[in-house]
């Protein structure tokens, strides 16, 4: 059956065979980035990053950066054919094919905001969401999956909100007044919703599949920078670079 990856990877080949890329010997290198690199030093320390559950992986391509979470993550060099090969079987193959995605569509002028924000950037971000919401999307009732704590403080006190998380740390516990569910309350939550607001992880973790054609769905962060621009899907990441 054909699923969501097939179709990004196919519009990726498109991209690639029409500027003769994949003849080409490039070099793509992806690592997992300290924290200090990804976020720097923002004041508060509950980011999933701060806390060792996530990495960020990043590829560089002819001087441009791409990169995504993950929670598999190792090196990786190889040629774009390479990488459109691969068979993505687990978060740390989905990761690579996703930094690469990212970095090449940056470089080539197809996305933007393929570098997480630092220090500040998280805050002022997510007070800029909640205008960006109430300006463009007529929903009072919104489930946030994935925990960004952030946002959470800024969506909570403005909307109806429902939040899932996959970090068991979380998950039973209240947040900013909201208490993080379970991802097996997904249905329930989506029914319930007006609006899925959907962290771009999902495309590396394999779950993005039951967010989509469902409700209207608004991702965010920079992991689905490339395939948002590559797909036609809204993206919301106000301070990345």
């Amino acid at each position: 059956m054909r699923g969501i990856y097939d179709e990004i990877k196919e519009r990726f080949l498109v991209v690639l065979e029409g500027r003769r890329m994949l003849s080409e010997k490039v070099q793509v290198k992806a690592r997992p980035l300290r924290t200090e690199e990804a976020i720097g030093n923002p004041e508060a320390d509950d980011f999933p990053l701060q806390k060792g559950k996530e990495k960020l992986m990043q590829a560089e391509f002819h001087g441009s950066l791409g990169q995504a979470f993950t929670d598999q993550y190792g090196d990786f060099e190889g040629t774009l054919r390479d990488v459109l090969e691969m068979p993505l079987r687990n978060n740390y193959k989905r990761s690579v094919f996703v930094a690469t995605l990212n970095v090449v569509l940056r470089f080539l002028g197809q996305t933007e905001g393929t570098i997480h924000c630092h220090d500040k950037g998280p805050e002022e971000c997510a007070s800029e969401l909640v205008d960006e919401l109430k300006a463009k999307y007529r929903a009072s009732k919104i489930v946030q999956v994935g925990f960004q704590p952030r946002m959470v403080e800024y969506l909570a006190p403005e909307f109806f909100l429902r939040v899932l998380d996959m970090d068991k740390d979380n998950i039973g516990f209240e947040k900013f007044g909201v208490m993080i569910e379970d991802p097996a309350a997904a249905d329930d939550a989506i029914e319930w919703a007006d609006l899925l607001f959907v962290t771009g992880t999902t495309l590396v973790n394999d779950t993005i599949g039951q967010f989509l054609r469902k409700k209207p769905v608004l991702f965010y962060g920079t992991t689905i920078a490339g395939a948002a621009s590559i797909m036609g899907w809204e993206r919301f990441c106000a301070r990345s670079t």
